[in-house]
């Protein structure tokens, strides 16, 4: 049996300030999540790239095509109803932040990462108060409480909105540091994903691409640009 597929059925996707903020309507209509909630966004600018996406469907709507649209819906379905289990998992990330832990060996690497990785760190420092230290090898290093409690705040003060878009930036960048860093505008996420990959860059120049490898890698590249506009387009 054919699984039925919603058809285009409007003529025209808009934007329309509401109570709350923005909301993308089709032919007049507001749009709804699948969980049946009004689609309303934060910023004006964040409804018309969603009403984009509705726009540029033709036929059949295709959900993949809509990344906007999803991580709209996720904020609004998920997150915001499950605000401090998403903050706490993602806080733990702190406790084994990937910047934090070094190859010790060879020196080419190690000189690499620590170039890379500690003004980060510092960053994070004097940002945030939160002084994390690295560890070479593969077994857990505990961080101090009060800089992982610190990160944690920071994390509390973002919206649903936000907290969607930075939970892709740092689960899929294993760095709670490096995720902070793109929300706080210390680089972008291209860059995060870039600082993230320096092992695997590594093993690359000496053993060379695996190309099933690759194709993974350039779709969790682009999830992270993807989250890092929709952090920015949150307010």
């Amino acid at each position: 049996m054919t699984e039925w597929k919603l058809k285009r059925f409007w003529t025209e996707a808009s934007v329309s300030e509401t109570e709350g903020g923005y909301a993308v309507l089709l032919d007049g209509r507001g749009v709804k999540t699948p969980a049946k909630t009004s689609l309303v966004l934060p910023t004006v600018e964040l409804a018309r790239a969603i009403a984009e996406e509705w726009d540029a469907q033709e036929g059949t709507i295709d959900p993949t095509t809509m990344p906007f649209t999803r991580s709209a819906n996720a904020a609004i379905d998920k997150v915001t109803h499950q605000f401090d289990e998403v903050v706490n998992l993602l806080a733990e990330y702190g406790e084994t932040d990937l910047l934090c832990y070094r190859a010790d060996a060879p020196v080419e690497l190690t000189q690499r990462q620590a170039e890379a990785w500690d003004p980060l760190l510092g960053w994070a420092k004097d940002t945030f108060g939160a002084d994390l230290s690295p560890a070479t090898g593969v077994m857990f290093a505990a961080q101090p409480a009060k800089s992982l409690h610190h990160l944690k705040t920071a994390l509390l003060e973002q919206s649903a909105f936000q907290l969607t878009a930075t939970y892709d930036l740092i689960s899929i960048s294993g760095s709670l540091i490096l995720g902070l860093a793109v929300c706080k505008g210390k680089i972008s996420a291209q860059e995060a994903w870039d600082l993230s990959r320096i092992d695997e860059m590594w093993q690359i120049e000496q053993w060379g691409e695996d190309e099933e490898a690759t194709e993974v890698a350039e779709i969790k590249a682009n999830s992270m640009r993807h989250a890092g506009r929709f952090f920015a387009m949150s307010g």
